[in-house]
């Protein structure tokens, strides 16, 4: 029987990371100076999360859709995307500035990387500082000859869209948007499972390896979209629940509660995933084995809600908790 499954995250070393969420997980390598990246659910076949707790620990995501099918992922998610996850989530902390770059769509990253696109949204962390801000989408109409001679001159940055940012802030970023974090930006992301992303520009930074990191500039060009177009952002009120994106991919609510609260998901036909994103909380399934039916989660964690369990009760242990309820 399938239970409320937490996988252990997958962390990331990179050059602009910080060490704000790395304090949330234990067993943190020792090298890892910076940690930029916390991927705590992902079937991307080169970096999957493994299962956590349970009977089914050690297994990967993407085995468990093999074996169970639509009982993990619902009829409608396994009759679309078969036996691939078709969500990646992650954590993120921006020390520095991150790239400026673009994700391919679904049609297009199919073409070029025999994969599914990447639209993502993100949601601003408490832990981000006063000062952060993120990038998106182009100030005024641009060509390919306009980003070349940009980037030639170092004026790239004059074109783009520069949007301070606070926590609950929610941005989504359409597949061939223009994009990045900016210093000082911790996010909790959802996106497509892709782990596709074209460079436009890096300021000349140097990578882990001593060398210049590389652009994709010829690939972002046929991904782009042109087109002035302002960000949209949505803050998050914080009160009880509330829908915060829907896109073809993902549907993302935050739910807000200091008191007991029941989830019946019969209705979607779909895996629920939850991000814990301020406070702590457990997470209960009745309808498991009596010794899998009590999970923890807390801030940094995710928890995967199998599609054939449709009521669940969080039980708030701080004084509120805030999750990121996800589901396709």
């Amino acid at each position: 029987m399938l239970y409320p499954l937490k996988f252990r995250p997958r962390l990331f070393h990179k050059i602009w990371g910080g060490q704000r969420i790395r304090g949330w997980y234990a067993d943190v390598p020792a090298d890892y100076d910076n940690v930029g990246e916390s991927w705590v659910i992902s079937a991307v076949e080169k970096y999957p999360t493994e299962v956590a707790n349970g009977h089914l620990a050690g297994d990967q995501l993407s085995d468990l859709i093999a074996v169970y099918f639509d009982e993990l992922v619902g009829g409608r998610v396994y009759e679309r995307f078969g036996e691939t996850f078709p969500l990646l989530l992650k954590f993120i902390d921006a020390d520095d500035d991150l790239s400026i770059q673009v994700h391919p769509n679904d049609e297009q990253a199919a073409d070029l990387e025999n994969s599914l696109g990447k639209t993502e949204m993100w949601y601003v962390m408490p832990e981000s500082t006063p000062d952060a801000s993120i990038i998106k989408g182009w100030t005024t109409e641009m060509n390919p000859s306009l980003i070349h001679a940009a980037i030639q001159d170092g004026s790239l940055a004059r074109h783009l869209g520069h949007y301070p940012v606070r926590p609950g802030d929610v941005a989504v970023i359409e597949s061939g948007s223009v994009h990045a974090l900016k210093r000082g930006a911790v996010i909790a992301e959802i996106q497509e499972n892709s782990d596709i992303t074209y460079r436009l520009y890096d300021y000349n930074r140097v990578g882990n390896d001593g060398r210049q990191r590389p652009l994709m500039l010829d690939k972002a060009l046929r991904v782009l979209n042109f087109s002035a177009m302002p960000c949209t952002l949505h803050t998050a009120t914080g009160c009880g629940e509330e829908n915060l994106a829907r896109t073809p991919y993902f549907t993302t609510n935050l739910l807000t509660f200091s008191a007991p609260l029941e989830r019946d998901y019969a209705p979607i036909d779909s895996f629920v995933a939850y991000m814990c994103v301020a406070g702590s909380c457990e997470v209960v399934a009745p309808e498991s084995d009596p010794e899998e039916q009590h999970h923890t989660l807390s801030v940094g964690e995710a928890i995967l809600i199998p599609a054939c369990l449709n009521d669940i009760s969080l039980r708030p242990t701080s004084p509120e908790c805030r999750l990121l309820e996800i589901y396709v």
